[in-house]
């Protein structure tokens, strides 16, 4: 006799509680310490900050279910924080990182015990430093496998291989972020960009690290990839291979091949790589993968090059001399392929692996997103726009970090730290794609603003680009959840026609999201996650410009529905 649907619904039901049981999970404990490195490359050597001395850092590992207990100790020459990107940490925003947000920095000499508890989170994430410019070199990969009896959607890969992307600056960078400061100007562009810390073939001095996988005809790998550059977006492809997106943000994806791929700061994408092309003994056997920065703003100066790393067939014959082929990439501004790639991306809403879409919005949010300026303070000779001093904001909104962090401000009550007034709409409205903005929308004010959200608050945020200063794209990160991607498009958002095509049924489900050049991007979730929750670009001059701004959710009615006690061992102000 067949089950009802009842029947099988409570079957199911039984079956994801007695899977989520602790009796699978484990608890790792790591030790970080941050720490001053020498560090060799474009012929330069220089200092530079890293975890337990490597460069990327350390990568954790556990399984969905598990708990990994990290202390961090701070041996450096600075204040700095650490931020468990995409991962939810539910109720418990006190060990989530961001400076000044939910915690204050670990200052040198001094060490915090983060607790990471992965409760929904599969596949790949990262870490990094949220404190000024340091993630550009402190920062590694979060590798999270199934919950033991479970396994991957897909057949399991015969390797597994991380690859980051990042950014390298020959000057100390935090002195390039210094400058742009006191200068009120843009901020210097890296000298390269880097896959796994290394620029690759093609820069100076750079030739004998490139970093290289060996892989053998015939098998599959799983490649872990992550974006923690501080200013680029990037094309990413191997020569003669195609790649299958299944991941996105520690969620799996429908199967998408594709050519190459478009990653924007913050995101990480787990990929399928099949060794098909060692086919006979004339074959090539080495392949270059690449990486491009993606810009679709002209007036924004960034670093052109091109990193390189190298994927080598395993032959009986020594071919490491022969040059490997070229990758081939899409334009610098290739806004079309930028779009294609990301307009692919479909959560794979399966069984086992189901969405739940908010259907219903208690909050609707509107949020312009702009690259502004403000005043030139004092008797300084500012090098932005018409003398004054680049910034940024959401709503007209300038971010501005508080003495004291804002999530103890909340949990002591303490006045006049932050105003909960950041408002669900610009405090104008204009064509914000147009050519030609006029100058009296460029200028800002700063302010420490938040949104206070009720418990199981249902949310839409469309992230509307401003062509203000010219328009680029807004990689947009929400701490403490995830959420659906449900629409997107360009120009100006059009409440009353462009809801009618969101995707209801299988959107991405993500932690980062590029916001196209003078486009717009519809997001959904609930606040179901109580505590301080910062969201900010990913650019991380945009962050510190102002593109910021803070969620409070109020705790709910029940024991699982409040933030957990503040620890003992909070850093000091």
């Amino acid at each position: 006799m067949g089950l009802s649907s009842d029947s099988a619904f409570l079957l199911k039901f039984i079956c994801i509680v007695t899977l989520f049981s602790p009796i699978w999970a484990k608890t790792h404990h790591r030790t970080f310490i941050i720490q001053e490195t020498p560090c060799t490359r474009l012929c330069n050597t220089k200092n530079i900050l890293t975890v337990n001395g490597q460069y990327p850092g350390p990568t954790i590992y556990a399984r969905n279910g598990d708990t990994v207990v990290v202390k961090v100790i701070n041996l450096g020459n600075k204040n700095i924080t650490l931020h468990w990107h995409g991962v939810n940490e539910p109720r418990n925003p006190w060990h989530d990182g961001p400076e000044y947000i939910t915690q204050c920095p670990i200052k040198p000499g001094a060490n915090f015990t983060q607790r990471i508890q992965f409760t929904e989170e599969e596949g790949t994430l990262w870490w990094h430093a949220h404190t000024d410019f340091d993630r550009a070199t402190v920062h590694g990969a979060i590798v999270i496998h199934p919950r033991k009896g479970s396994t991957f959607p897909f057949p399991k890969p015969d390797k597994e291989v991380t690859l980051i992307l990042g950014e390298w600056w020959n000057a100390d960078v935090n002195d390039v972020l210094r400058k742009a400061q006191m200068t009120g100007g843009d901020v210097d562009p890296s000298d390269a960009n880097t896959i796994n810390g290394q620029p690759g073939d093609f820069l100076p001095c750079s030739q004998n690290d490139t970093f290289k996988v060996q892989v053998q005809q015939g098998k599959t790998y799983l490649l872990r990839m992550i974006n923690a550059a501080l200013s680029n977006e990037y094309f990413f492809a191997i020569a003669s291979h195609r790649l299958t997106v299944v991941g996105k943000d520690g969620s799996y994806t429908k199967p998408y091949s594709t050519d190459y791929i478009m990653i924007t700061p913050g995101q990480t994408m787990t990929l399928l790589l099949k060794a098909d092309q060692l086919k006979n003994s004339s074959s090539p056997s080495r392949y270059y993968m690449a990486a491009r920065p993606y810009n679709g703003n002209s007036l924004v100066p960034f670093d052109q090059t091109v990193a390189t790393a190298i994927l080598e067939y395993r032959t009986n014959m020594n071919t490491f001399s022969t040059m490997p082929l070229f990758a081939s990439l899409p334009g610098i501004d290739d806004t079309n392929a930028a779009t294609a790639f990301t307009n692919g991306l479909r959560s794979l809403a399966s069984w086992d692996h189901p969405v739940d879409v908010p259907k219903t919005i208690d909050e609707h949010m509107y949020i312009a997103i702009a690259v502004n300026v403000v005043p030139c303070p004092g008797n300084f000779n500012c090098t932005g726009p018409s003398g004054n001093k680049l910034a940024s904001s959401l709503n007209n909104a300038s971010f501005e970090n508080p003495p004291i962090d804002v999530l103890d401000a909340y949990h002591y009550s303490i006045p006049n730290v932050y105003t909960p007034d950041f408002p669900n709409k610009p405090p104008f409205f204009f064509n914000f794609t147009e050519d030609n903005i006029p100058s009296e929308f460029f200028l800002t004010q700063k302010s420490t603003k938040v949104k206070v959200l009720e418990y199981n608050t249902t949310v839409e945020i469309v992230f509307q680009g401003t062509n203000i200063l010219g328009g680029e794209n807004h990689p947009m990160h929400l701490h403490g959840h995830s959420f659906f991607v449900v629409g997107t498009g360009f120009g100006v958002f059009d409440k009353e026609k462009d809801p009618l095509s969101y995707n209801l049924v299988d959107p991405p489900y993500e932690n980062t999201i590029g916001v196209p050049k003078n486009g717009w991007v519809a997001i959904r979730f609930k606040a179901a996650n109580p505590g301080v929750w910062f969201m900010h670009c990913h650019f991380e001059r945009h962050t510190i410009w102002g593109m910021d701004m803070v969620f409070i959710t109020k705790n709910g009615n029940t024991t699982d529905g409040k933030m957990l006690p503040r620890p003992h061992d909070m850093p000091h102000c």
